[in-house]
């Protein structure tokens, strides 16, 4: 108990945990060279629409009602035989899969490409995926999950802007729909992101749906981040994302405690992650626990490895592995209100 009440002591309490000075401010760093930002034409009714499925295999039925959906939405779905190739718990083979991502960035027909689902599979084939070819080719690129690691690597390597949305598997509701079009269909310079209000039922009564400070101030910076296992999982890759001056987006689904807090310290301890700008947290889905002297809560973690790290910072906006999941693109610059729970886009995400 002496230790909970020591945690609880430092973790609790927005004001005096955000007084707490940056830690890890000796490391040095070598900063990414600068890539200009590529813009993707918007989507609009009649465009073809790739679906891939980097990652883990997808059922038939499943990819069946994706393209129902994107048909519904005035997009023309168009996959490869590739996709159902079913390799192990994969799509396909790692070649296979990097070879299906490349010839959809290549084939002038396609508009856009959406990732069919997550699962894993997308760290595998990063060193198989033809940046050039994507440079030159820059289209709409959309997903989550495991697919963090390709809209952050993608957008490193080629500066093209990536949309961390929902993926084929996942579009089954009114919000993820209106939100997608939103940001991909629509050229406003400016536009905040809009958090769900969740209905009165008990599964969003739920502290991992709770919305809550963790250090208040305003602060700008580019989008970057995703899934809390993806991100820590490319410290130490030649894929680890650049933090420095970043809002970092993280979101994260069945994780106890005491892993969010591993992969977090993990993350505190790299070489960028204490020069972000600012932290904008999604739902971190099933990831709660209920307090004990034997454990700690999701905000008790939480707070105790984010406000000492002193900038603008917030949890639950509605984006991560939820019913309702709003879309942020990767690489634009975007404005924290952390005392209003606002996320803003300053400017489009395409052209």
């Amino acid at each position: 108990m002496k230790k909970r009440r020591e945690f609880l002591k430092k973790a609790t309490g927005v004001g005096m945990a955000c007084m707490t000075p940056s830690i890890l401010l000796s490391q040095s760093s070598t900063p990414a060279p600068h890539i200009s930002s590529v813009k993707a034409k918007a989507l609009k009714k009649g465009d073809t629409i790739g679906l891939v499925a980097p990652g883990f295999a997808i059922p038939l039925f499943v990819l069946e009602k994706a393209k129902e959906t994107l048909i519904k939405m005035g997009f023309i779905p168009y996959h490869t035989d590739r996709i159902l190739g079913n390799h192990g718990y994969f799509s396909n083979t790692d070649e296979e899969r990097a070879a299906d991502l490349n010839e959809m960035f290549a084939n002038p027909k396609i508009d856009g490409i959406l990732c069919a689902r997550g699962g894993y599979g997308c760290t595998r084939i990063m060193h198989m995926i033809d940046y050039d070819i994507i440079r030159n080719n820059p289209k709409t690129f959309i997903g989550f999950s495991d697919i963090t690691a390709l809209l952050n690597g993608i957008y490193q390597k080629t500066g093209l802007i990536t949309f961390h949305g929902p993926v084929g598997s996942t579009i089954t509701d009114d919000y993820s729909i209106a939100q997608l079009k939103r940001v991909v269909m629509h050229t406003r310079a400016k536009q905040a992101l809009k958090n769900k209000v969740y209905p009165l039922n008990s599964e969003f009564k739920k502290p991992e749906y709770d919305q809550y400070i963790i250090c208040p101030g305003k602060v700008s910076g580019k989008l970057v981040g995703g899934s809390l296992t993806l991100v820590s999982a490319l410290v130490g890759t030649p894929d680890e994302i650049d933090f420095t001056d970043a809002i970092v987006c993280l979101e994260e689904i069945e994780e106890a405690p005491y892993r969010i807090d591993r992969m977090l310290t993990q993350l505190i301890h790299s070489k960028t992650f204490h020069k972000a700008a600012g932290f904008a947290l999604g739902v971190f889905k099933g990831c709660d626990r209920i307090p004990a002297p034997t454990t700690f809560t999701l905000k008790e973690v939480i707070m105790d490895r984010i406000a000492p790290l002193n900038v603008p910072a917030v949890y639950g906006l509605t984006f991560g592995h939820i019913d309702h999941n709003f879309t942020f693109p990767i690489g634009t610059m975007a404005s924290l209100d952390a005392d209003k729970m606002k996320l803003t886009l300053l400017e489009t995400s395409v052209q």
